[in-house]
């Protein structure tokens, strides 16, 4: 009875030593600290035009470890990166950006891609929250590809984590709350935005949101793209794995993929590999990649369960309380313009106020898009730091410059 008593309490300790504590900021360590020379230097060198981003303050960039937690509940590490400006006593407004798709674990702090545009915004005057997303970076476990819940649990615990930082660092954060991404971080910024006020209204007050070319209906005009020439084929098993460990959609292990894509494809999804390696071994039309049973079911059966999954982790058949603007570009390869107009379609005939659509470029690409997307994205902020309540395009000035600008730059 003895040995029975003691067991019992050894389990309940072990279980009470599992229990989540997400947003607990683990460590954090600087990594750079930029001074306005710096960076004067760096925009000097990049050829950043100062209309589409100032340099007010030198900023520290941080690595910071925290706790959230993985898709059944337990705890899980996660990494990700903090932009704090500094000036003594001033209070900074925060962003939280949600980076687009990435298929190797290993990211390393420097000044390129999307780091380079968090750095711009904290350079002008944001604090920028950037999570790696679970299972990225260096955190644990593997990354769930445009899954809604462990998405908004990334930013949402990493936003909570950096609030004790802030404090340690003898920072201090305004009342402005942004959420913005590209591609997949597009997508991230509607999960986030879905999360919070469904299941956390009283702790975030969202200022508004600018989520830029994303994937928001998966189920609809995004699920086009498996059944025609596509740059990134990649994604789709990306997908189809990510969706099997959550939903366990197949009964086949393989999920659906016929030879020799079956036995190809999982090692690629190591977190050492990169999408242009599994663009390579895909098919140029995605679905060609999959059994035909498999592709006759899903366009048959609409209560197939992959589609369903894709319809449980679209994001654009909503009601955002938030002021949102849409950012797309027309000539995007990678994600259809058509998930920008869907999704400001669908939120207004649900009641949505405040909607925005933002054609950030008519010639650029998927690449080129970001750029532009993310500099009338600032504009947009700006205008609630300057006593908007639902946001304006910005200065006629700086678009007028940020117009002509366009016209020098390549597709």
């Amino acid at each position: 009875m003895r040995n029975y008593i003691f067991l019992l309490f050894s389990l309940l300790f072990l279980l009470a030593n599992v229990q989540a504590n997400p947003g607990k900021l683990i460590s954090y360590k600087l990594i750079h600290s930029y001074s306005i020379p710096e960076l004067d230097s760096i925009w000097k060198s990049k050829k950043i035009k100062k209309f589409m981003a100032n340099i007010n303050n030198p900023l520290d960039v941080f690595e910071v470890f925290y706790e959230t937690t993985w898709y059944d509940g337990t705890p899980v590490e996660a990494s990700g990166i903090f932009f704090l400006p500094r000036e003594k006593g001033k209070e900074f407004p925060m962003i939280c950006y949600h980076h687009g798709t990435q298929v190797q674990k290993e990211r390393k702090i420097m000044f390129m891609g999307e780091q380079a545009i968090c750095t711009a915004f904290a350079a002008s005057g944001y604090m920028v929250a950037f999570p790696d997303y679970i299972g990225l970076g260096d955190g644990e476990k593997t990354h769930l590809y445009l899954h809604i819940e462990t998405e908004a649990a990334a930013a949402i615990d990493l936003l909570r984590a950096v609030k004790e930082l802030i404090v340690k660092e003898d920072a201090k954060q305004s009342k402005f709350l942004f959420l913005t991404g590209y591609s997949q971080g597009g997508h991230a910024t509607l999960a986030t935005l879905k999360v919070m006020q469904e299941k956390y209204p009283n702790e975030f007050k969202v200022t508004a949101a600018a989520p830029m070319s994303g994937a928001y209906d998966l189920g609809g005009v995004q699920s086009e793209v498996m059944f025609k020439p596509y740059t990134h084929p990649g994604y789709l098993p990306y997908l189809l794995y990510s969706y099997q460990e959550v939903y366990k959609c197949f009964n086949d292990p393989n999920c659906s993929f016929k030879s020799p894509y079956a036995e190809a494809l999982p090692s690629l999804f190591d977190g050492k590999h990169t999408m242009a390696d599994i663009n390579k071994v895909m098919p140029v039309v995605p679905k060609d990649a999959l059994k035909d049973e498999f592709v006759k079911a899903y366009a048959d059966n609409d209560k197939f369960p992959f589609k369903l999954a894709l319809a449980a982790n679209s994001v654009h058949d909503w009601k955002p309380e938030t002021p949102v603007m849409l950012c797309y570009c027309k000539a995007d390869e990678q994600v259809s313009y058509k998930n920008a107009i869907v999704t400001a379609a669908a939120m207004k005939e649900k009641g949505a106020k405040n909607i925005k659509l933002c054609h950030s470029g008519r010639r650029f690409g998927h690449k080129t898009c970001a750029t532009f997307s993310s500099a009338y994205t600032k504009m947009y902020f700006d205008s609630f730091l300057k006593g908007s309540k639902t946001g304006r395009k910005g200065p006629i000035l700086n678009r007028m410059a940020l117009s002509l600008y366009k016209l020098k730059v390549k597709k």
